[in-house]
């Protein structure tokens, strides 16, 4: 990679009820915080609805942003499985989206984000805001946690990069 070349990496967490986004560049070995936010939807609307919402949300942001390449993150079968088809279809949703405006997109296990940005797999949310927060030098802790998570997807991608 040509060091001295910007690269806007948009990172994302993925979920049905919030969709966390969050934008940086990396060049010359150096990362700059861009944005960061969430797209939430209400469990009372239909789920074709919902995902309808995310996916022209997530343009909105692609449009307003455009980055040139994605990161995001795998689906996870934790503790809480009976929301693994949300996430999935939201996950899909957003694939769709990337996959539309040409980005590379790299795929990327929550443990290896959690390693790149707090040093260790078993990283809990607060952990990772707090070392979101200083690794791009923000004032505040990026919040809510999903938007955060995304910013960690968008870090380890740039990472991976170097």
């Amino acid at each position: 990679m040509n060091q001295s070349r910007i690269v806007r990496i948009i990172g994302v967490d993925p979920g049905l009820a919030s969709t966390g986004w969050g934008v940086v560049e990396s060049a010359r070995g150096k990362l700059r915080y861009i944005a960061h936010g969430c797209i939430e939807t209400r469990s009372e609307q239909a789920r074709g609805e919902r995902l309808v919402n995310i996916y022209q949300s997530f343009l909105e942001v692609l449009k307003n942003h455009k980055p040139h390449e994605a990161a995001i993150e795998n689906l996870y079968f934790g503790k809480n499985v009976s929301s693994a088809m949300g996430v999935a279809e939201a996950r899909g949703v957003i694939l769709m989206a990337l996959t539309s405006h040409g980005l590379a997109i790299t795929e990327l296990t929550p443990n290896a984000i959690k390693k790149a940005v707090v040093g260790v797999t078993r990283a809990d949310k607060k952990q990772i805001q707090k070392m979101i927060g200083l690794i791009l030098g923000l004032s505040e802790f990026p919040k809510p946690a999903h938007a955060a998570d995304a910013l960690g997807a968008a870090v380890c991608a740039a990472n991976l990069r170097m």
